[in-house]
């Protein structure tokens, strides 16, 4: 018999005392967690479709040691929301991450996280989304949140029913909130509330960009980061209240009385919503390829402009901004069979008319121009060409132009990918970046990216990447002094030589990489959707 004792590695408590009350956390690896607090009251009941509430001072010594729920979805193995997640509305929350509990107030710079998702499925308990390395590597504070998602975050039935006591830009007001919890709370964690940086990755990024041009968050954040942000996927009440009516009709409610539709919204279940929601979504891009079904509200209140169009005029709020794409964004949509976006060619050219539908004011590209940025692309990946520039690249540069003239921005573009990656064609895609953002390389059991290799260079880059996030956190220039392979990184200057980070292996910088694009799409931001 073996004299050995196993060692089992059991978190050590740690207690933190804020204006919002006392919370019990736990440390793993030097790092300080706090999960699943409470920043708004439960969105249920006579609340469900309601702006969010403040939560209340919590009584006594709350348990911060598991993630809180996260808002009812469809479970898919494309996005493992964590060990044990539980669905339920009850879902708005918040996780921080310190390296020293001790640390004086106002110590470290605060980064919160916005995750992905198409605005219908995530949560902050994923596991890619585990802050230990970016908080160990950056020294900073890290903030994760949920915010309710598809219909019960993104649905606005205020326009069908204007006397039912709905609300609308639930999600982005939720963000919002946490936001405003931020300022208040952080600094008990050792985070300075006067330097927030929100980032967000795809649904994330487009919170992030869609923030920039809403008047009520300024003074909330500092610095943004929006990766892969679907910038120009916001649309009017006219859309939304289109969206609404097909909602209310997939759940089979009866629309003849207002006051007992509303009624038989609130009673429908979370599953029920889930169903109806997951329907619209699908049927929505269908018929009129690029569109979402869900995404933030340009109400003309707290979203007045189409934010694309705000950034892109440089007047959006005055804070630095890193942004950019991946190279292969549109590959996952494909290789998903995601209704999403419009890849093949029937339906980039249905695409192409309901733009200019849109945009009659406009002269638009034709399709022999817009084919002239793709001229050394192998025919069947043009439609992911496009899609891709479309989709994300275009808004990207767009913003990157505009809001070069308000803040310092940083454009990059995001070029690496594993082996296993390239092998089955789908390269450096949508979200691939994670991984090596949070120093997270496998995000669960049956995550086969480096099946082939690759993990080691993969090391390396995400060296460099923590090192130049966590640099604009604190308020510097986004270099990794001293990793190897990070060479400066120029400001963006579209007077100049408009520098963009390619991220790859070894990165470089590349003058004027969307050159072709440009050319091709010119440089008026249109209503694609």
């Amino acid at each position: 018999m073996s004299n050995t004792t196993e060692t089992v590695d059991v978190p050590v408590p740690c207690i933190v005392t804020t204006p919002a009350g006392t919370f019990r956390g736990a440390v793993r690896d030097a790092v300080h967690s706090w999960r699943g607090i409470r920043y708004a009251e439960a969105p249920v009941g006579e609340r469900r479709w309601r702006d969010p509430v403040p939560a209340t001072l919590a009584s006594g010594e709350v348990d911060a040691t598991a993630f809180g729920a996260a808002c009812p979805q469809v479970r898919t193995p494309a996005i493992a929301l964590g060990d044990d997640a539980v669905l339920d509305e009850d879902c708005l929350m918040l996780n921080v991450w310190a390296p020293d509990a001790d640390a004086p107030a106002g110590a470290r710079p605060v980064m919160v996280w916005l995750h992905g998702g198409a605005y219908t499925f995530g949560a902050s308990s994923q596991r890619t989304y585990d802050a230990t390395s970016l908080v160990s590597r950056g020294d900073v504070v890290v903030v994760t949140l949920n915010y309710r998602l598809a219909a019960f975050g993104f649905l606005d039935l205020s326009g069908l029913l204007p006397d039912g006591g709905f609300d609308r830009n639930l999600a982005l007001k939720d963000v919002l909130v946490a936001l405003r919890w931020v300022q208040e709370n952080i600094a008990a964690f050792g985070g300075d509330p006067h330097r927030v940086t929100v980032f967000g990755e795809s649904a994330g990024g487009g919170l992030v960009t869609t923030l920039l041009a809403t008047p009520s968050a300024a003074g909330l954040f500092h610095r943004a980061i929006a990766q892969s942000s679907p910038a120009s996927s916001i649309y009017g009440i006219d859309r939304a209240r289109d969206v609404a009516e097909r909602f209310v009709r997939e759940l089979g409610i009866d629309q003849t009385d207002a006051v007992s539709t509303a009624a038989a919204l609130r009673a429908a279940s979370a599953d029920e919503l889930v169903t109806a929601g997951m329907a619209v979504y699908a049927q929505v891009p269908d018929e009129a390829p690029g569109t979402l079904a869900f995404a933030p509200i340009i109400d003309g209140d707290l979203l007045p402009e189409a934010p694309a169009t705000v950034l892109h005029e440089g007047r959006g709020l005055p804070v630095p901004l890193m942004i950019g794409t991946n190279k292969d964004e549109a590959s996952l949509f494909k290789f998903m069979k995601s209704p999403l976006m419009p890849i093949t060619e029937e339906r980039i050219m249905t695409m192409f008319s309901d733009m200019a539908t849109d945009n009659p004011t406009v002269e638009l590209p034709s399709v022999a121009q817009v084919q002239t940025a793709y001229e050394n692309v192998r025919k069947n990946a043009v439609g992911l060409g496009v899609a891709r520039d479309i989709g994300f690249r275009m808004p990207t540069v767009w913003i990157a132009e505009g809001h070069a003239a308000t803040a310092p921005v940083w454009l990059y573009r995001f070029d690496h990918a594993a082996p296993f990656l390239r092998l089955i064609g789908l390269g450096a895609t949508h979200g691939s970046e994670l991984a090596y953002l949070w120093g997270v390389f496998a995000s669960g059991s049956k995550d086969l990216t480096f099946r082939l290799g690759g993990k080691r260079a993969g090391e390396a880059i995400s060296a460099r990447m923590q090192e130049r996030w966590a640099a604009f956190a604190h308020g510097r220039t986004p270099d990794a002094d001293g990793v190897t392979g990070a060479p400066h990184w120029p400001a963006y200057d579209p007077a100049d030589s408009r520098a963009t980070l390619v991220i790859e292996r070894h990165d470089s910088v590349v003058d004027d990489l969307d050159a072709a694009l440009r050319a091709a799409w010119g440089d008026q931001v249109l209503d694609f959707h």
